[in-house]
């Protein structure tokens, strides 16, 4: 009985992914288009989009380092209608006052990534569920098919917008309608949460220690891995999916639906990045494969404004994708691997949350440079070198902690 709640439970943790991530897609290609046709301008867009991940991070940080001790099954449920919320409310008005207020409280992505608390509680759910030598491989897929979903969605977002307007329908309107489908996403989250098991949840629990944030004996460990996940965040804040979709459409006039197809491309190969990383690391462990397929993604990530052609920024975007993700599952499963049973929830949700303050500080600066001609294209060039600078600093500090499975080895 417990193995079929396990594989039932595994099954519908897959498919809420591969739902959020697919909304989550499906609104990037769209979102600063439709702002900026509501009228606000780019230094509004950022200011929002910071807001949007700074109470993302608030939220999450009181969600995720409560859930094992609540309930990961409640604060599921309780983030998918955060992000019901949100959509709803973006559809309903362009006050830049409401949205940030919504953006706030709410649970909506600007980037095409994971946000709210869903990443950190879903994969402790999953590491209840299998056994320490499958963690890796299952992250892997666990970030595939929300790789796949999350280009599936650009594609469909993008090109559904286009069509609309092809037919009539303004931009406003069809970006609208795409908005309306980030919201039906929710829905479906609520239905899908509702059908997990108590096997999810927390079997180990550490009562009569002090806690920190649902943290005891790894809070240092944990607090190092965020502050090293913060610097990381806050470059890829700088070129979140919506802000390069937008480069390229102000710097190449591309419309939407080609923006769509880039990032369907793209986010396919981020997925098959994800899965190579399985073998890698189990030839030369997590921290060197975080470390040593990161630098070359984020090298080829500062070439990209540097190319004189569409197709050629277009290739080389891609090409980057292609290793981007190989250090997002062995960097999960090391989080995971590294603290005790009863403390996954809080140290993902806290190496998460870290993540969100990181990313929610820049899209406001990359806001500015992008309104001022002459530094348009800088965020590459930033984000790039402080993510390999990311890169050097988690080599050095975590190299010789090694998780369960590699111990095991020597």
């Amino acid at each position: 009985m417990d193995q079929i709640f396990a594989k039932r439970d595994i099954t519908l943790l897959f498919s809420t992914r591969i739902i959020r991530l697919f909304c989550y897609g499906f609104l990037s290609v769209i979102l600063v288009l439709y702002l900026a046709e509501t009228g606000l301008d780019e230094k509004q867009i950022g200011l929002l989009f910071t807001f949007t991940l700074a109470g993302d991070a608030g939220i999450s940080l009181w969600l995720t380092t409560s859930a094992d001790r609540l309930g990961r099954k409640q604060t599921l449920l309780i983030g998918a209608l955060l992000m019901l919320g949100a959509g709803i409310i973006f559809i309903l008005t362009n006050n830049i006052i409401i949205l940030i207020v919504a953006a706030i409280i709410g649970v909506i992505s600007p980037s095409g990534n994971e946000i709210g608390p869903f990443l950190s509680v879903e994969q402790a759910g999953l590491t209840e569920l299998i056994s320490n030598e499958r963690r890796t491989k299952i992250f892997a897929w666990y970030n595939t098919v929300g790789s796949f979903a999350t280009a599936t969605g650009a594609l469909a977002g993008g090109w559904l917008a286009q069509i609309l307007q092809g037919n009539g329908w303004t931009q406003l309107e069809s970006y609208r309608i795409v908005l309306m489908g980030y919201g039906l996403g929710g829905i479906l989250l609520v239905l899908l949460f509702l059908g997990l098991s108590p096997a999810i949840e927390v079997t180990n629990r550490t009562s009569e220690v002090k806690h920190t944030l649902g943290l005891h004996q790894s809070r240092n460990v944990v607090f190092k891995l965020s502050a090293l996940f913060a610097l990381d965040a806050f470059a890829g804040g700088l070129i979140v999916q919506s802000m390069i979709a937008y480069w390229f459409h102000i710097k190449f006039g591309i419309d939407s639906g080609v923006l769509g197809s880039i990032f369907f491309g793209a986010n396919i190969l981020a997925g098959i990045s994800a899965l190579l990383a399985v073998p890698l690391a189990n030839k030369i462990g997590l921290i060197n494969t975080m470390v040593f397929t990161h630098i070359p993604s984020n090298i080829l990530l500062m070439l990209v404004p540097l190319m004189p052609t569409l197709p050629l920024a277009i290739g080389l975007l891609l090409i980057r994708f292609s290793i981007s993700q190989m250090d997002v599952p062995t960097r999960q499963s090391y989080t995971m691997a590294v603290v005790a049973p009863d403390e996954r929830s809080a140290a993902s949700g806290v190496t998460a949350i870290a993540r969100s303050v990181g990313a929610a500080l820049s899209p406001t600066l990359t806001g500015i440079l992008f309104s001022i001609p002459a530094l348009f294209s800088f965020p590459f060039f930033l984000a790039g070198g402080l993510k390999i600078i990311y890169d050097l600093l988690l080599f050095r500090e975590f190299r010789s902690v090694k998780p369960p499975e590699e111990n095991a080895k020597l």
